[in-house]
């Protein structure tokens, strides 16, 4: 069964729980860029490691997300990211802060060295598609320069693509797709997810349409289990993050996903790619 331990976090079965993020948390400074309130702070359970602290109390009212909290959302994708065996978002929990109850996530690398620039999503010549490379659309420079939007070609890229489609991820930005100074893809910023309404947007199509591999297709089948298993405790600990039609539509995604064995497309009459896409 789910239980809820200090701080608010819900513990799941198979779910290894940082016990560094419960701890005492010293504020660095707010991230200026941030539309909601995002705070930089640095565990003190642990040497030289840092956190990104959303408080729920500075997240601005979306009119398409009128249910839930952003910093729940955030929880949920770890949450599932695990259970299914994807292992790209970086351990996040809900606990309380010093502007109260939020998500708090593992900081990617160290915030004061910039991580490696252009490693999953970049910019190509127009009509140019490097090897190792999949195309995702055509736009133009500020300068009005013809380029198309690239990314990597690569499995666990793929992998990410799936666990997009998965949680339905309206926002899913080049800049939020991370190698960190070992070459590990992680994934972050997951608070416009798991919206009970077809709403994916990425800049991750390059696979669109085609078949899932066996490796991503074993990981939708063991968050299938884990969601109908009550002792793993991962629908009970959703739904004390999300709406419970949230949580329902997320069960039919992955029913849906496993029927088709595909890669979804585009949904007609919804933007397909997040603005700004980078």
């Amino acid at each position: 069964m789910a239980t809820v331990a200090e701080g608010g976090f819900p513990e799941v079965g198979g779910t290894p729980r940082d016990a560094a993020l419960l701890g005492d948390l010293e504020v660095v400074g707010r991230l200026a860029a941030s539309s909601n309130v995002a705070v930089l702070v640095r565990l003190l359970a642990a040497d030289d490691a840092y956190a990104i602290y959303k408080p729920v109390r500075g997240e601005q009212p979306l009119w398409d997300f009128p249910e839930g909290t952003l910093a729940g959302r955030e929880v949920a994708a770890h949450l599932v990211s695990e259970a299914g065996g994807w292992h790209l978002v970086p351990a996040t929990v809900l606990r309380d802060g010093p502007l109260g109850a939020g998500s708090v996530q593992r900081w990617v690398g160290d915030p004061f060295t910039p991580l490696p620039d252009d490693q999953v999503v970049d910019l190509a010549p127009a009509g140019s598609v490097p090897p190792g490379w999949l195309p995702t659309f055509s736009a133009e420079t500020s300068t009005g320069e013809p380029v198309t939007v690239v990314h990597a070609a690569t499995d666990d890229v793929r992998a990410l693509a799936v666990l997009d489609a998965v949680i339905n991820n309206s926002d899913r930005k080049g800049s939020h797709c991370l190698r960190d100074a070992a070459g590990r893809l992680w994934a972050i910023d997951h608070g416009v997810t798991f919206h009970a309404t077809p709403k994916l947007r990425t800049v991750l199509w390059g696979w669109s349409g085609d078949p899932l591999t066996d490796a991503d297709l074993g990981r939708l089948e063991r968050l299938r289990d884990a969601l109908d298993d009550p002792a793993v405790g991962l629908a009970e600990a959703l739904e004390t993050l999300l709406p419970h039609t949230d949580v329902l539509a997320l069960r039919e995604r992955v029913a849906r996903l496993l029927r088709l064995r595909r890669h979804p497309r585009p949904s007609p009459g919804w933007p397909a790619v997040p603005w700004p896409p980078l």
